[in-house]
């Protein structure tokens, strides 16, 4: 009996999804952001180092003393810029830059105490609106490495704002700028927190920009960046020139130094386009299988006639959605990016039956989603003239998912392979070689399908016979 699903598909059908793609180039799409993969970046390791440093210091877990808490923050910053300069990454750069200078002035301007008044506290309300401003800015800042043209911007804003605190924070200054003490802000409002009202709003505003930010792109640096400014909310909000204190702005720039590790980490086991696990962390997986499992091959019909006809760009945007909806297949399968439009699913202890009504309402809800592009460069609508060079792609292209002139609709499909272990495919090696078959088979077939290696046979059998 074959084991081959074929096209179910209806344009009228009222179960599709509508998903937003942008505008080419943003990288962004609506869909459901709470899942494993975006709590572990959230809290994993900035949240969790945050959340012990309030423990240990607001607990009394360890005594602060002034050499030990020294250690700690030249130690952490040291070790953070020497590895931004090893990994190229100005925008960590420039923020512990920012945390140095910070917390060096309002010492420097407070004399060690922060007065209700003065050149102390007119640095400390001035403060809380560049550092939050300072890790904005750098977060939205392209990376470039240590580039020339990075240099000059990142110093040029720090020492414009140096000499704009050194400016208002003058000896003889009792009241900075009107600006700074804003009327719509009532101080009974934010009773709890010990810092000027305007620098906790700008903290709240800044945090929330950056926690949007970790949740769209999901990367370990976004996330880096709101815990390091969570940490240095509580540096002013300890008093800013107390062990306590100090001890915060260590924190932050522990935070920023481990989120350098942990994207080189992301970098080389998760597929930057998609966030997906990527190829070498698919081979790691094999290692670690045991029978009986199944492994499932991926591939998105048509998708190089779908990339000709509306470019690249957009079909980045196709690649995100379908990794989103293949993230979320059922049956405790694991899914990899293993090449262009190319994934793999690993289910470990499982068989084909147990996994084929998984692998059926994946390829169903991903046949449903249909795009709203608001931009599509359509390379068709070019005249380009006959292309002789390649006549079968054009060919193809004809049976490419098209546009909808009104709504500009997109979808795709994909074709699904699937293998077990068996007597004759016993090393991972062997079962994604019956799996890739079967894809190839689901291909021929129609696309659109799931072939199973068990089907393959059975057709190879029927005809020898």
């Amino acid at each position: 009996m074959e084991l081959t699903y074929p096209l179910r598909y209806s344009p009228h059908s009222c179960s599709r999804q509508i998903i937003s793609v942008p505008t080419a180039g943003t990288g962004l799409l609506r869909v459901d952001w709470f899942d494993k993969r975006i709590l572990r970046l959230l809290f994993v390791p900035g949240g969790l180092l945050v959340f012990a440093g309030i423990l240990a210091l607001e607990q009394g877990w360890i005594a602060l003393s002034a050499p030990a808490i020294n250690f700690y923050y030249y130690g952490a910053l040291a070790a953070g810029v020497l590895l931004a300069l090893r990994f190229h990454s100005s925008r960590i750069l420039f923020a512990l830059v920012t945390l140095l200078l910070a917390q060096r002035s309002l010492v420097f301007f407070s004399n060690g105490r922060i007065a209700s008044a003065g050149p102390g506290h007119i640095a400390l309300e001035v403060l809380c609106i560049l550092v939050p401003l300072n890790f904005v800015l750098f977060s939205f800042a392209q990376e470039r490495g240590l580039a020339l043209s990075s240099y000059l911007h990142g110093l040029g804003l720090i020492f414009f704002e140096s000499v704009f605190v050194a400016i208002i924070c003058r000896p003889g200054e009792g009241l900075g700028p009107d600006f700074l003490h804003p009327s719509f802000l009532a101080k009974q409002w934010l009773h709890w927190a010990k810092m000027p009202p305007l620098g906790v709003l700008a903290f709240l505003l800044a945090g929330a920009i950056l926690l949007a930010r970790t949740f769209l792109y999901r990367r370990p640096v976004e996330s880096g960046f709101f815990w390091a400014l969570t940490a240095a909310f509580l540096f002013f909000h300890a008093g800013g020139t107390k062990l306590k204190a100090l001890a915060y702005m260590a924190t932050a720039a522990l935070v920023l130094f481990s989120s350098i590790i942990e994207n080189s980490y992301f970098l080389a086991y998760q597929d930057e386009l998609t966030s997906l696990p990527s190829r070498r962390a698919f081979n790691e997986a094999l290692l670690a299988l045991e029978e009986p499992y199944v492994i499932a091959g991926v591939d998105i019909d048509h998708f190089k006639s779908f990339n000709d006809r509306y470019g690249h760009d957009t079909g980045d945007q196709v690649l995100r959605m379908v990794a989103v909806k293949l993230a979320r297949v059922g049956g405790g399968g694991q899914v990899f990016r293993v090449g262009g439009e190319e994934f793999s699913i690993v289910f470990p202890e499982r068989v084909v039956k147990d996994v084929i009504p998984h692998l059926e309402s994946l390829r169903l809800s991903i046949q449903d989603a249909v795009f709203q592009v608001r931009t599509i460069h359509d390379r068709r609508a070019v005249p380009h003239g006959m292309d002789r060079r390649h006549p079968v792609t054009r060919k193809k292209a004809s049976r490419a998912p098209s546009a909808s002139a009104g709504r500009r609709a997109l979808s795709v499909t994909v074709s699904i392979g699937v293998a077990e272990t068996t007597r004759k495919h016993q090393t991972p090696e062997q079962v994604i070689r019956a799996a890739d078959k079967a894809l190839y088979a689901a291909k021929l077939g129609g696309r659109n399908q799931i072939a199973t290696a068990h089907s393959v046979r059975t057709r190879s059998a029927r005809a020898a016979g």
